[in-house]
């Protein structure tokens, strides 16, 4: 009942698609490793848990009391090899489980200074600026809350397929967060922290089409309708909407 009330919540919630662990489809190349890294660790934890249900049920079926015997079964206070097991085994499992986070946390964080377009994302109580900088022009969206990111007002950001995209975040006033589901990722953006010191990078994938964007940090009375929504459109009508959108704030 919890799960179908949370889904209430929100009106971009995708379709359950067990391949992609429940996921959302992502529509860039670091979205694919946060997928695997997911399904990795949720098939590890079933596994693990599959183990341990066995070996309960093991315990409880095959060393219950006889109703023939009236005596207890041998009582042991410990068990120094299976006490070493109990405490490498998780020791191992956790390592296994930093190591691979560590590393895909490593690719999806980095950043080239190659990106072919730039976006400074600022947010503020309770919106959206973002300020677009590719082949030498800059395009700017202002927002305004919005009760579907769907909407006419919600602030749209524009951004081709196939290219890298970096983001630098910057808060005018108290901490948000920006997160785009499709991109499996979210940041905060905090006031004092500059956007050359808080960014990311994404490649963009070739999937078209238009994307639910929001805030994930409770920020103050409107933040459920901190909505907007990211545009993946191809290069030829990239290069037209900032041709269109030089010099001009929407």
């Amino acid at each position: 009942m919890l799960l179908v009330s949370a889904t209430a919540c929100a009106n971009d919630v995708p379709e359950a698609d067990w391949s992609r662990g429940l996921l959302p489809e992502g529509i860039t190349e670091q979205a694919d490793i946060v997928t695997n890294l997911w399904n990795g660790a949720w098939i590890a934890a079933l596994a693990t848990g599959a183990v341990v249900t066995v070996l309960i049920i093991w315990a409880c079926i095959f060393h219950r009391k006889r109703k023939t015997s009236a005596e207890l079964p041998p009582q042991v206070r410990y068990n120094l090899p299976i006490e070493i097991l109990y405490t490498v085994v998780p020791l191992v499992m956790v390592s296994v489980f930093f190591f691979f986070t560590a590393r895909d946390e490593t690719k999806i964080m980095a950043t080239s200074e190659t990106a072919d377009v730039t976006v400074h994302v600022e947010g503020f109580q309770w919106s959206w600026r973002f300020t677009t900088d590719a082949g030498g022009k800059t395009a700017q969206v202002v927002g305004m809350p919005v009760s579907d990111y769907r909407a006419a007002q919600s602030p749209e950001l524009v951004l081709p397929v196939n290219k890298k995209v970096l983001f630098k975040l910057d808060a005018d006033d108290v901490i948000h967060s920006f997160w785009v589901p499709a991109f499996m990722f979210k940041r905060d953006v905090i006031p004092g922290i500059s956007g050359e010191k808080n960014k990311f990078e994404i490649t963009t994938l070739n999937k078209p089409g238009v994307y639910a964007g929001r805030c994930a940090e409770l920020c103050g009375v409107d933040h459920s309708r901190m909505l907007f929504k990211v545009k993946l459109v191809s290069q030829a009508e990239f290069d037209q909407y900032m041709t269109t959108q030089a010099g001009r704030t929407q």
